[in-house]
């Protein structure tokens, strides 16, 4: 069967605009032109809009998706697996976040008492997800599917007052790499005191540490651009840089 623009905006949800930019990008051609200049799409077109689709619901940048698509070994059932899968991870998230609201509920209404534990399963179910989603090809590259699974669980482990000290710290740190790239000297003592806060929040979600690794994050923060990007957003630019250079002479 084919469409045009109109039908297949009205069958996929999606504004006719849209469609014509996927076309512009390089990203969803159509199967030919008619006579008149209209885009005709037929079913393999279809199909790779629902592959489209999936990806952007799980919020990939476009070019990302034009990178995966583009590749000649594309695998259109793996793609969709893995699609199950994070959706599957998505939903567990959401179940695990209305359970906490629920649980909330009956606690403040005096049908049970809510442990401190329970209180914040969510939330931390929450980052471990977030982190997944943004860093979880990369870290599981560099460090191992064993050691990420770990601190995944390690992280999941933490009781309230841990884990909100590990997001204190988290300001801390950011608090601490403000003042310390004023002093223009990643060596002194204030970066020193910078790279062990630095430590400190790791050892909340790492299973064991070592230098190397430490080291290792700390070159992801300037060798990933998300990572400097964030570092440099929160602390002003080259931030992640001295960071960097802080936790290596700090772990020298």
């Amino acid at each position: 069967m084919e469409y045009t623009v109109n039908a297949l905006s009205r069958l996929a949800g999606v504004s006719k605009r849209t469609l014509r930019y996927y076309d512009e990008i390089g990203l969803l051609h159509p199967k030919r032109k008619s006579s008149n200049g209209y885009r005709i799409y037929g079913e393999e077109e279809v199909e790779k809009l629902q592959q489209i689709l999936f990806y952007r619901h799980l919020e990939m940048p476009l070019e990302e998706i034009l990178r995966i698509m583009d590749d000649p070994e594309f695998d259109t059932q793996k793609a969709l697996e893995n699609h199950r899968q994070q959706l599957a991870a998505k939903k567990a998230q959401l179940d695990l976040l209305l359970e906490t609201i629920d649980k909330t509920l009956a606690s403040k209404r005096g049908e049970m008492e809510m442990t401190d534990k329970e209180k914040f399963e969510g939330f931390k179910q929450e980052a471990i997800e977030k982190n997944e989603k943004q860093y979880g090809k990369e870290i599981r590259e560099k460090y191992g599917r064993d050691t990420i699974e770990k601190s995944n669980q390690k992280l999941a482990g933490l009781n309230q007052e841990d884990y909100q000290m590990m997001q204190d710290l988290a300001e801390q740190i950011l608090t601490a790499l403000k003042k310390a790239m004023q002093t223009n000297d990643p060596t002194n003592e204030e970066s020193l005191q910078l790279a062990h806060l630095h430590k400190e929040w790791l050892s909340y979600s790492w299973p064991t540490y070592s230098k190397e690794a430490h080291r290792g994050l700390a070159q992801m923060y300037v060798d990933d651009p998300r990572f400097t990007a964030y570092y440099d957003e929160q602390a002003g630019i080259g931030a992640a840089e001295f960071l960097r250079k802080a936790i290596f002479h700090y772990t020298r």
